[in-house]
């Protein structure tokens, strides 16, 4: 039994009856029955164009691993834009190829990506340069003048400095200065999610959900800036140049038969707005309510909290937009995160790549051994993971750092080591998000990569001292835009809904209680004094070598 419902932008599918329960194991072998969802997630590392159906269960999954950026001098991050899209070309297509059958189920699609990755297009709408990755460290100097009355604004609310990072590190004004010709061409400026929509569906707009990055949005509005805002005198951007904005799981447009012909995507499917990938990855773990907290273990470590109120992390930092509309995101991140596990596997681990090479395996599922043969605490051995400077906590002066070596510690103390760290960076931001909601933190939730990792997961929970779960499938960023496409087809009537429905928690991890009280005393003693201590001499450090250059 099956009845019609009209999705947004006015295509009809067919909606399943028993949608409400997510019971649909009965319709499978019906051929007229639209019932799939298409995700396409595009990481740093890679991209996966996955299936699910209306539980939020994965039924198809297929992945292309791509090379982050290539760095053409020292602190460059960018990759090419015709990279990026032949890589989803790619990953579509093997999905079709391995699953001809499900083609005709799909109902409706919807897209996330990393976030940050920035688009220059010229008047004839093809890229003027190679994307600018979220990785890259260039800055200028050359802050634009600003009103003496914001000047005077800013340095009352001793906000200066962070303001002048915030120009500095903003994509716009090191192209207007460093590329000027190119600048001069720009016409568009699109973060990676609104350069796929076009390619997709001709139309130049993006998801509210994806505007994470240094440009003029307004968070608390979920829109641009109004013209007399103050945002807009930090950069050279203006508003012509940027996409229109489309709220979480409404129509984006459909496939156009070009995108149809080189990504196999059936033409005229429809496409709705979700949301950046961490934004995707809190819908799917099933944050709603600030006393969930979600640790995403990818590229960048992230730690979120989920309000239907403006929360910011950091005084004078905003939240970032959720998956859903009207509802907001707390989110503290570790840049360089679980990218660390990959600086370890090249600097450290030949042995072990080698080792799993001839297994046929990850190297990763090696390195459990490294956690498995290591003790809680580590022995003392502590890493601060701040490889990337950051804005306020940490500030710009922020570098890495290891401390407590002994002659006990060998490799696996190292590898043990990043794991704990970021784990006690996190647990730090939770403590500051707990003040900033004014709700404590009762579970996590932890998603991507690194969730994988039994041993990881049980770290997380000691370090924590609170119970850790999985969501029922670590595709969670796919499963949040597959969410949103849900909605936006008509399957359910909101998003609270359809995350009720599609989302749900998986193996739960809880603290244990010895390791938690050496854990409570490391961090407390410890890791919390390290970054305080060790400013000045980033400071010095930066001050001498001239490294990282953005002064």
């Amino acid at each position: 039994m099956s009845r019609r419902s009209e999705a947004a932008n006015g295509a009809s599918v067919v909606r399943p009856a028993n949608a409400a329960r997510g019971d649909f194991g009965g319709l499978t072998g019906m051929r007229e029955t639209k019932d799939l969802l298409l995700a396409v997630d595009q990481g740093t590392q890679s991209v996966r164009a996955m299936l699910f159906d209306l539980s939020g269960e994965p039924v198809a999954k297929s992945q292309v691993h791509i090379t982050p950026y290539y760095a053409r001098h020292p602190g460059w991050a960018e990759q090419d834009c015709d990279y990026y899209w032949a890589n989803l070309c790619h990953a579509t297509r093997e999905l079709w190829r391995a699953h001809p059958d499900l083609r005709s189920r799909v109902a409706a699609m919807a897209v996330t990506t990393q976030r940050a990755v920035v688009v220059l297009l010229g008047p004839d709408r093809e890229p003027l340069r190679p994307a600018i990755v979220w990785l890259d460290q260039r800055r200028t100097p050359h802050h634009l003048p600003l009103p003496m009355w914001l000047e005077a604004g800013l340095r009352l609310t001793r906000q200066r400095r962070t303001v002048h990072f915030v120009q500095s590190k903003a994509e716009c004004n090191w192209l207007a200065v460093d590329e000027p010709e190119v600048w001069r061409r720009t016409r568009h400026f699109l973060f990676l999610s609104g350069w796929f929509n076009l390619k997709l569906t001709g139309r130049i707009c993006d998801a509210v959900g994806s505007q994470v990055g240094y440009v003029p949005f307004d968070a608390r509005r979920e829109n641009w800036a109004r013209p007399w805002h103050f945002k807009w005198k930090l950069v050279t951007l203006r508003r012509e140049m940027l996409p229109d904005l489309v709220p979480c799981g409404r129509s984006m447009g459909q496939i156009t038969a070009r995108a149809a012909e080189e990504t196999g995507i059936p033409e005229g499917l429809p496409v709705y707005a979700a949301a950046a990938d961490k934004a995707c990855e809190v819908l799917a773990a099933g944050a709603w309510t600030p006393d969930v907290a979600v640790l995403g273990y990818g590229t960048t470590a992230t730690i979120n909290t989920c309000n239907d109120r403006y929360v910011e992390p950091i005084p004078f930092i905003p939240p970032f937009p959720a998956a859903a509309p009207g509802r907001f995101n707390s989110e503290i991140m570790v840049q360089r995160g679980y990218w660390m596990v990959n600086w370890f596997k090249e600097q450290f681990a030949a042995r072990e790549v080698i080792e799993a090479e001839r297994q046929g395996v990850a190297p990763e599922r090696l390195f459990e051994r490294m956690l498995e043969a290591t003790p809680s605490g580590n022995l003392g051995l502590m890493l601060q993971p701040f490889w990337n400077p950051g804005v306020k906590v940490p500030g710009p002066e922020a570098k890495g750092a290891m401390i407590g070596f002994g002659g006990v510690h060998d490799r696996a103390h190292m590898y043990r080591a990043i794991i704990e760290g970021i784990a006690y960076a996190l647990r730090e931001a939770a403590e500051r998000l707990e003040r900033r909601n004014g709700v404590p933190i009762r579970r996590l939730r932890v998603t991507g990569g690194g969730s994988q990792s039994d041993a990881i997961m049980q770290i997380t929970a000691d370090v924590f001292g609170l119970p850790a779960e999985r969501p029922h499938t670590w595709e969670a960023s796919g499963l949040g835009a597959a969410i949103n496409a849900a909605v936006g087809a008509g399957f359910y009537p909101d998003h609270a809904t359809a995350q009720r429905h599609m989302s749900r928690p998986g193996r739960l991890f809880e603290p244990r209680l010895d390791a938690t009280r050496l854990y409570d005393r490391l961090f407390r003693e410890v890791y919390v004094k390290m970054y305080p201590r060790l400013a000045p001499l980033y400071r010095a450090i930066r001050r001498i070598t001239d490294y990282p250059h953005f002064d």
